[in-house]
């Protein structure tokens, strides 16, 4: 197994003026005894991952101004994950040059603010009676990338493990990302990182995590605990105290566990992890996923009205860097009177977002807290579908999310139409803000029984020459609309029909617009319902939405699309012709195994 924070190694190098003990310190970790005669330098050696606590192979680089130039020692602090600068405690000036040469030469190396971590390593106290830390913490509080000073002796052995495991936890475990020395305080983006882990594991949303150990930990922080509950305060309070001990690690474990690396920054691989769609596959939530979004919604509605109010939505968000989806959503889903988002305008927002833009989806489920332990994944809350072509040959489809692509010139009824399909009726559409509309609307509807999500996508025609482009060409089910009160509207749809789906796999339905207007004869050779019958379509749809607003021309798209073989089957109004054709087909399979068992039967009696 490997180390828990992703690292694959800590290569450690040790600076410092000549006879310091550099090289002593090296070759007493390896050997477990003062060596008698010590080199110029030591070679470079590893350490096994396995005879290290935190299980991560460490090299060790000594180096020399005896045998080696500037040069090389540039190239090595620039390699190094953490860098101890070795001084003499009984060598005043050894102590001297730390902040006269080492420390600034480092930080012109990498930058006054580099994250490289600096170990103060004091040896020889064997030769002293005192200890140097009264001169050092002065220097440590000075530069904020001083993890810690280690005192130690080369010839006894002591501390020189310790030396060494401290180097290590500077890059494992470092301070300098989670605390600021001056303020004795969490730096903000430990704050935020901490906040929203504290969020996400407030699973009721009652601000206290509930905790009997904890508890006992912290009752002496003020406002940190309430009602017997871990508040955030005190949760950060909590964290405050184990880095000041020292504790640094657990602080680090909390965070790497919710996808932080080592910037405090949510790590690529954790927000998006490699998920591969194939050409002619899409993508959907999975049923996990749905019940993680399900239960995120619950958990912040906290009047449980069904709905989402502004103040719950930004709650909700609140371990997000910005919310998912702005005003616009009011026109794209279902909501309330309000126009605040319900449970099933809020999965089917989700939904959308799944389809069209699987990489957000898999960064918000991130940021939301779907990711719990470290071998689980977002890919979990999403499904790659079949491609499509083999859901054709096949006749069955395992999707519940359709494409459908709504086609017609400006004025036919398409924006109503698509805005129809989450309830508002032409009253309710004049209020509309028309700079809030989007293209896309998408809602739940039943097809025989089984809840499935069609996604309807506008696209304008502007002349009766206009040209499809591939991805307005590419989807589920067609919508052909046209304006039925206007003689040339249906002319445009009618040169679409036979320019790029006549001899298209994709079902098509015509749907007239404005059906509560007295219908224009058209100017065209065929009129509508002649068309339809003539090109085997299912039967002319009417469609309005002045007054109550029919499911009729949803549900038929929806099941054309998750049907495509029925497409050229006639289709009634109440679908009873889709039932039978059902029944039909049963039938056919059951006399075809009938037929089969007696041919087998007659076989095995010759």
């Amino acid at each position: 197994m490997g180390p828990k924070n992703g690292r694959k190694d800590v290569r450690i190098l040790l600076l410092g003026e000549p006879g310091v003990g550099k090289t002593s310190l090296i070759l007493s970790l390896v050997s477990e005894e003062f060596p008698e005669e010590v080199p110029p330098r030591a070679e470079e050696i590893t350490i096994p991952a396995d005879v290290t606590p935190e299980k991560v192979p460490t090299n060790i680089v000594d180096y020399s101004a005896q045998e080696q130039g500037e040069d090389s020692l540039i190239v090595e602090i620039h390699k190094a994950n953490v860098i101890c600068i070795v001084y003499a405690v009984d060598d005043d000036d050894t102590i001297d040059k730390i902040t006269a040469y080492w420390l600034p030469f480092i930080q012109e190396q990498l930058g006054e603010n580099h994250l490289v971590p600096v170990v103060l390593v004091g040896n020889k106290v064997d030769l002293v009676e005192y200890s140097s830390l009264e001169i050092i913490l002065p220097i440590m509080n000075q530069y904020a990338e001083i993890e810690s000073c280690v005192e130690c002796s080369a010839k006894t052995l002591k501390n020189i493990s310790e030396l060494f495991y401290y180097a290590q936890k500077a890059v494992l475990h470092p301070t300098t990302p989670l605390y600021t020395t001056e303020s004795r305080d969490l730096t903000e983006k430990c704050k935020r990182a901490l906040t929203r882990i504290f969020k996400i594991c407030d699973y009721d949303n009652d601000g206290i995590l509930s905790d009997y150990e904890l508890n006992q930990f912290q009752k002496n922080v003020d406002e940190g605990i309430k009602n017997d509950g871990l508040t955030l305060k005190g949760f950060l309070f909590l964290h405050i105290l184990f880095i000041q001990r020292g504790r640094h690690e657990t602080t680090w474990t909390v965070v790497r566990k919710f996808g932080y690396d080592d910037n405090m920054q949510l790590s690529k691989d954790y927000i998006n992890p490699r998920l591969v769609v194939p050409p002619g596959c899409t993508t959907e939530l999975s049923h996990q996923g749905y019940h993680f979004l399900t239960t995120l919604f619950e958990k912040y509605d906290q009047d449980k009205d069904g709905c989402l109010s502004p103040s719950e939505v930004a709650d909700l968000f609140s371990t997000c860097p910005v919310i998912p989806w702005g005003p616009e959503v009011i026109n794209v889903v279902p909501t309330n009177e309000n126009g605040w988002i319900t449970l099933q305008g809020y999965l089917a927002q989700w939904t959308l977002i799944a389809a069209l833009d699987v990489c957000r989806l898999m960064e918000f489920l991130a940021y939301l807290g779907y990711i719990t332990t470290p071998e689980e994944n977002q890919l979990s809350a999403i499904i790659v579908t079949r491609e499509k072509k083999l859901d054709l040959q096949k006749r069955q489809t395992s999707r519940n999310v359709f494409h459908c692509q709504v086609i017609g010139p400006q004025g036919a009824g398409k924006s109503t139409f698509m805005q129809g399909f989450i309830g508002k009726t032409l009253q309710v559409q004049a209020s509309i803000n028309k700079a809030q509309l989007t293209p896309y609307t998408i809602n739940s509807l039943q097809v025989y029984g089984q809840e499935k999500y069609l996604l309807l996508h506008e696209v304008d025609i502007y002349g009766m020459n206009d040209t499809l482009t591939p991805p307005e060409l590419y989807c589920d089910v067609v919508c052909l609309m046209y304006d039925a009160s206007h003689s040339r509207s249906f002319e445009y749809i009618a040169r679409l029909f036979l320019k790029y789906f006549s001899d298209s796999k994709v079902p098509v339905l015509i749907v007239g617009s404005k059906a509560d207007i007295p219908a224009a004869i058209q100017d065209y050779a065929l009129q509508p319902m002649a068309f339809c019958s003539k090109y085997k379509l299912p039967p002319l749809q009417a469609f309005t939405a002045n007054s109550t607003i029919r499911k009729d021309a949803y549900i038929k798209l929806a099941t054309m699309a998750a049907y495509p073989h029925f497409r050229h089957l006639p289709m009634a109004q109440d679908s009873t012709v889709w039932v039978k054709a059902g029944i039909g087909m049963a039938a056919v399979a059951l006399v075809s195994l009938f037929l089969v068992k007696i041919i087998k039967a007659a076989s095995d009696n010759r």
